[in-house]
């Protein structure tokens, strides 16, 4: 995680304060088993961008119907880190009400000798996936005092180990009623310290007033407490900025904040809203307040934003730091300015660190209008636009920053204007010794309409840091207009990284005959002149050209969608690393190949199944013709019954040319449980005898593809021995019959 710093002298709003209160947002990104781990082909998401106002994620879920622990996913953790924000997990154990059940919060505290073993498992999954803690609410009823006793043992053993963070929900009390005191009181303050620290910090509820906050700072204090450990919540899910809060309770104007600020699902701007610009609209008056400028929060409504009571803080703190101002979310996907992806997407992993100031604009003239702009980009799917009357110099406050200066350090900006010619744009710099005064390096002009790079010297400025990154535009149009694709402060050239290598293809399941989903893998990129930021993942067109496929910090990733162009044979996939500077290696490349013609179809999609049995309720025969193979290990038809057998009825007899059988290894489990021996069998009607079509013998491998000719309605996979060792249980991932 990338640390922060907030300088109190460059903070937007005067009423704003740094270092006392904090913001802990509790936000469901979706639904609990709805929330993909590299992102997905959807640009409706909730792709937050105002990081800077926060000290804490949630990854908010979690129910009696889906599971009671979720953590966060992938892209959500990059993102928050990259700005310097814990991420926490949720465990929740909801009211009986909705499900819950005592004995789960019973099972969640059993011991094993001196040991938790759901304990030890919460830091085990925090230290595996890389995130920060647990969010846990206790609100089932029928504890007692001495289930409420476990619970704070097992915070402080899996405290102990030193890897997990815990925030406490203002729930469940220390004699285990579930009893919301909407305070720190001495019914919870066991909770938070007993006699050691028990949780990192608490949640209070909703129903707060002042009186309540000022006694859990008292409280709080004389525990040897900081009140910013409590958090006073806020529940904004049905109306957002439009509720009610009592805000001169939590952060008094002109006096120190009282406590911290918790709130409950900020993502009401994004749900509640009509469509993408509607959200942005309304993300930004939550957070920044109704005027779109965190300096002037004056409004009649007494949701002023965030901005007007907390003081940015920024991540941006070490070199190299780079932005293309993308948000990680787009319709496009455009890398060194050239299109390589048509059509939506969401990936917080490649986020950039958004502005420190959306928006602060300085002018004694008409000002100009800062936006992400949606339509063009150099890096990702968006870019800055400063459109507007130019009639007079405008400063453009982007970044608050702690960057050191060295006679190698350059800035450089990537823009773009709608005709050659003057930019009329300087790059604004301010240095920690005068915070506020900005120095100006001029861009000079375009000689085209496309992306053009101007890279400054700051060598003059060795010895300095950096305090503030921004734009001033100076000079005379009516209508300017120029976008900004890239700002950049790095050392030295371009860092380019090493190659990833070893790239292969785990695993392939054909959608229909002109599409395919991947799972792919690789060997990250060894030493070389530049760390990797993210891996760039493409295919290569018949053409030359490359089509954007997706991207990710890691050394492996799945690929949903890989459509067939035209008649090819092969596709051939290549990963690329990107470094921290954005520099480029060379790629790592790997074959795909295509079965059978265009215009087959997978015949056994989605039709009813039977089988002799099977090992659990989520493993029956359903799963073995719904088309995937990625959901785990539920997503199979297991049994364990002597005579192993799993029919399929297409319908009507089909005209059928391969059978492709998905086994346990296709799905991620381990090989030696491969099905060594089947057969499958065939008819046309269910009055025939079945006839045999493939006999298998002595297999070893994930997936096995079997050609035939033949008409048939009704087919049956018979295993004889199920795995490569005495395993008992027969594993398919898929049984596909493809067919015109």
């Amino acid at each position: 995680m990338r640390p922060r710093a907030s300088d109190p002298a460059l903070k937007a709003n005067p009423n704003a304060r740094a270092g006392e209160g904090k913001v802990a947002s509790l936000v469901s990104f979706g639904p609990t088993s709805g929330n993909p781990s590299q992102g997905s082909l959807d640009p409706n998401y909730y792709a937050f961008t105002y990081w800077q106002y926060i000290d804490t994620l949630v990854f908010w879920g979690g129910s009696a119907g889906e599971g009671l622990i979720l953590a966060p996913n992938a892209t959500v953790i990059d993102a928050a880190h990259r700005n310097g924000v814990k991420v926490y997990g949720t465990v929740f154990f909801p009211p009986t009400a909705y499900g819950g059940q005592i004995q789960w919060v019973r099972d969640f505290v059993q011991k094993s000798g001196s040991n938790y073993p759901v304990a030890d498992k919460l830091v085990q999954v925090a230290q595996h996936y890389g995130f920060d803690g647990w969010f846990i609410n206790q609100e089932t009823a029928g504890g007692d005092a001495a289930l409420a006793t476990e619970i704070r043992s097992l915070m402080k053993y899996a405290r102990a180990k030193g890897q997990a963070e815990f925030m406490w929900y203002d729930a469940m009390t220390e004699n285990g009623s579930v009893s919301w005191q909407d305070a720190l009181t001495t019914a919870n303050d066991a909770f938070l310290s007993d006699p050691a620290r028990v949780s990192d910090s608490m949640f209070l509820d909703f129903g707060w007033g002042a009186g309540n906050l000022r006694s859990s700072r008292d409280l709080a204090r004389s525990l040897g407490r900081d009140e910013h450990e409590l958090y006073a919540g806020i529940d904004t899910e049905a109306n957002g900025y439009n509720t009610g809060v009592s805000w001169d309770a939590v952060f008094p104007a002109g006096q120190p904040h009282v406590t911290s600020l918790g709130i409950y699902r900020p993502e009401w701007t994004w749900k509640s809203s009509s469509g993408p610009a509607d959200f942005r609209a309304r993300d930004s008056r939550y957070w920044v307040g109704a005027n779109a400028d965190p300096s002037n929060t004056a409004t009649s409504s007494s949701w002023k934003g965030l901005a007007h009571h907390i003081a940015e803080s920024t991540a941006v703190t070490a070199k190299p730091f780079v932005t293309g101002f993308n948000t990680g979310h787009g319709d496009f996907y455009n890398v060194g300015g050239t299109r390589v992806r048509t059509g939506g997407w969401n990936n917080l992993s490649v986020q950039d660190v958004p502005p420190t100031y959306q928006w602060v604009v300085n002018s004694t003239g008409t000002r100009l209008t800062p936006s992400i702009d949606y339509g063009d980009a150099y890096e990702g799917g968006s870019s800055l636009r400063l459109t507007g009357n130019l009639d007079a110099a405008n400063t453009v406050r982007l970044y608050q920053a702690k960057l050191p200066v060295t006679a190698g350090t350059k800035l450089s900006v990537v823009v773009k204007t709608p005709a050659a010619g003057p930019t009329r744009l300087k790059a604004a710099v301010a240095f920690t010794d005068a915070p506020g005064t900005f120095t100006t390096f001029d861009l000079g002009s375009t000689s085209g309409t496309g992306w053009e790079r101007k890279t400054l010297d700051l060598s003059a400025h060795a010895g300095k840091t950096i305090a503030q990154l921004g734009l001033r535009a100076e000079g005379s149009a009516a209508s300017y207009d120029i976008r900004v694709g890239q700002l950049a402060v790095y050392d030295g050239a371009v860092d380019a990284p090493a190659a990833p290598s070893g790239l292969q293809v785990l695993g392939a399941t054909d959608v229909s005959p002109s599409r395919k989903s991947l799972r792919l893998a690789w060997t990250a990129a060894g030493s070389g002149s530049g760390q990797v930021h993210h891996y760039d993942v493409y295919r290569r067109n018949a053409d030359g050209s490359r089509t954007y496929l997706g991207a990710t910090p890691n050394d492996a990733y799945f690929v949903p969608q890989l459509d067939r162009a035209g008649a090819e044979t092969s596709t051939t996939i290549e990963v690329e690393a990107v470094s921290t500077e954005y520099g480029r290696s060379a790629a790592a490349t790997a074959t795909v190949a295509w079965s059978g013609e265009p215009g087959e179809v997978n015949r056994a999609l989605g039709r009813p199944a039977t089988a002799s049995g099977q090992c659990n309720a989520n493993e029956g025969p359903a799963k073995a013709v719904n088309g995937t193979v990625t959901g785990g290990n539920s997503d199979k038809w297991c049994t364990l019954t002597a005579d192993r057998w799993l029919e399929v009825d297409l319908g009507e007899a089909r005209s059928l040319t391969r059978f492709v059988v998905r086994h346990a290894q296709a799905g991620g489990e381990p090989a030696a449980f491969n099905t060594r021996d089947f057969t499958i069998q065939v008819r046309s009607a269910a009055s025939e005898e079945w006839e045999t079509a493939v006999t298998v013998t002595g297999n070893t491998t994930a997936t096995t593809t079997h050609p035939v000719t033949l008409t048939a309605r009704h087919l049956r996979l018979s295993i004889t021995k199920p795995a490569q060792n005495t395993d008992p249980a027969a594993r398919i991932y898929e049984f596909e019959a493809w067919g015109r």
